[in-house]
């Protein structure tokens, strides 16, 4: 066990000098890094909140409007799937929590069973029992009704949370930060956080608004006006005009509720300027598809209006001048360079599917973040020099050996939590303070089996061989057993507790591999050089 063949030793000491040199970054300001030859590693631990100070922001998603919107989907789809199949029905409303089916004739319930069930989907895995129905089809006489059940509605708001993190992301992406933490917690919520940015008001208008942009045929002859004091025709609804973007027009619109096309046809949208009024304008351009649709449409109407419609507001109403070909348009309002810019960047990363309302927000200010970091190197450095001081009394010359194995442990994970992009918080500084007193425990361990071998009469070769060949099944047993509560920690956690995970398990790896590989060397190379200079040897533990 004592003895390591060349390579074994090259392989060690280069697994040491890899650690200092990921690690050196850290020790650098971020100019003073950027400065040096590409052929050196650059890569610095990303700080978390709570460290370097930014936005905490808590989003819920409205689960109401979520739940609206697919009944809202689904009476569409029941009437076209009627319609497709030429069954005759009086009407298809929205009642409740369910969408109600009237047939014209009751001899056509069968047929229109077997079409409208088109729309129901398997929930879960057969394999596991745990397969259900995304919605209950209940008929009586000529009248059928779909109801989403829950387990349906739940599969609904998880595909939901899952579309709306990856916008989210998208969005705080464009802003320019770096190292943003975006997770879900519990059943419809969001949490966002945003180190090193400070802006929050702007950080609120970027990922809190849905960003549904639609565009609308407008009603050719009859005012939004007179249609609110009067019926208002079928397949048409009123519209509110947006205060802020569109400049003396009317306070409302009459426009087809069905769009002809939605935002979600956009492949890009970039803030620009408008080349006769210089003003600043939003240009976006179609996919295909909708390409074809709007040049069609805007073939047909020329002389006509249509409406841009985000968030149910009206941003404009423009006429149409002339056909708009190619699938590229521009959005012209009230707009500041700021506010186009950022409405671009909500466009081009995609409506939401639900609103997104604010429950919690929270700053943490550059200076506790510093305070915060000061008090962990405090923490550590104390830590460290108590944990040297004490092994080097305890222990004599192996305790520098274990000391030395200490600050290449602390290298060790600092070079593998920049390497892996993994955030340092707080807590994680918890964990390496930990990460300490179990570095130094695995030497402990085979050290007092050494004693224990010498007070039982071995020699010191054969004490310092068995010490390490013994010791390592309690050491392995100890990290293992630590290892398995790390995992159920970031398994089950979030937020700082995976920080703490993190860091916990890269102590565990980096404390076996420099007392068993690390220390064993060194002890290795002191009984070579105590042998070379005398047959006697003292074991200084």
């Amino acid at each position: 066990m004592l003895h390591f063949s060349p390579i074994k030793i090259a392989l060690i000491v280069l697994a040491c000098l890899a650690s200092l040199l990921f690690a050196m970054p850290n020790f650098f300001a971020k100019e003073t890094v950027a400065g040096w030859p590409n052929f050196l590693p650059k890569k610095q631990m990303a700080m978390g909140l709570d460290l370097r100070g930014g936005a905490h922001l808590l989003l819920a998603m409205d689960v109401d409007s979520l739940r609206k919107d697919w009944l809202t989907n689904l009476q569409q789809d029941a009437r076209r799937q009627l319609r497709d199949a030429k069954i005759p029905f009086s009407g298809v409303g929205v009642a409740g929590n369910a969408v109600n089916v009237r047939l014209v004739n009751a001899t056509d319930l069968e047929k229109a069973l077997t079409e409208l069930r088109k729309l129901n989907t398997q929930i879960g895995s057969a394999l596991l029992g745990t397969q259900t129905n995304s919605l209950e089809i209940r008929n009586e006489g000529n009248l059928i009704g779909l109801t989403p059940t829950e387990s349906g509605f739940g599969e609904r708001i998880t595909h939901a949370i899952a579309a709306a993190l990856e916008t989210v992301r998208r969005r705080i992406d464009s802003l320019g930060t770096t190292e943003p933490s975006i997770v879900r917690q519990g059943r419809d919520r969001i949490l966002v956080q945003v180190p090193g940015y400070d802006d929050t008001a702007r950080l609120k208008e970027v990922i809190g608004s849905t960003a549904k942009l639609t565009f609308h045929r407008v009603h050719e002859t009859i005012p939004a006006e007179q249609a609110s004091q009067g019926r208002i025709p079928a397949g048409y609804k009123i519209f509110a005009a947006d205060p802020g973007s569109d400049r003396g027009g009317p306070a409302g619109y009459l426009l087809q509720e069905i769009p002809i096309v939605q935002g979600e046809d956009l492949v890009d949208s970039q803030q620009g300027f408008d080349g006769r009024t210089n003003e600043p304008v939003i240009n976006f351009r179609f996919n295909q598809k909708a390409a074809r649709v709007f040049g069609k449409f805007t073939t047909d109407n020329i002389g006509r209006p249509f409406a841009i419609v985000l968030d149910d507001k009206v941003l404009s109403a423009p006429v149409i001048r002339s056909e708009i070909l190619g699938g590229s348009g521009q959005i012209s309002g009230n707009f500041t360079v700021e506010s186009a810019n950022d409405l671009a960047i909500k466009l081009r990363s995609g409506a939401l599917p639900a609103k997104l309302t604010i429950v919690e927000e929270r700053s943490v200010g550059p200076s506790l973040g510093a305070d915060s970091v000061e008090a962990g190197r405090l923490a550590f450095g104390i830590g460290a020099v108590t944990t040297v001081v004490l092994v080097i009394i305890a222990y004599g010359t192996f305790g520098i050996f274990a000391a030395i194995a200490l600050c290449i442990n602390g290298l060790m994970i600092v070079a593998l939590m920049s390497g892996i992009g993994s955030t340092l918080t707080l807590p994680g500084i918890a964990g390496l303070v930990l990460t300490i007193g179990m570095a130094v425990d695995a030497n402990v361990l085979i050290y007092e089996r050494i004693r224990e071998e010498l007070r039982g009469g071995k020699t010191a070769i054969a004490a310092i061989d068995a010490g390490f060949n013994r010791a390592i099944v309690a050491i392995m047993d100890s990290q293992l057993t630590t290892l398995a509560a790390a995992i159920i920690m970031f398994w089950l956690g979030s937020g700082p507790i995976r920080g703490f995970a993190v860091t916990l398990t890269l102590g565990i790896f980096t404390s076996v591999f420099t007392a068993v590989a690390v220390t064993r060397l060194l002890v290795a190379l002191w009984l070579r050089s105590a042998r070379a200079k005398s047959n006697k040897i003292e074991v200084p533990v």
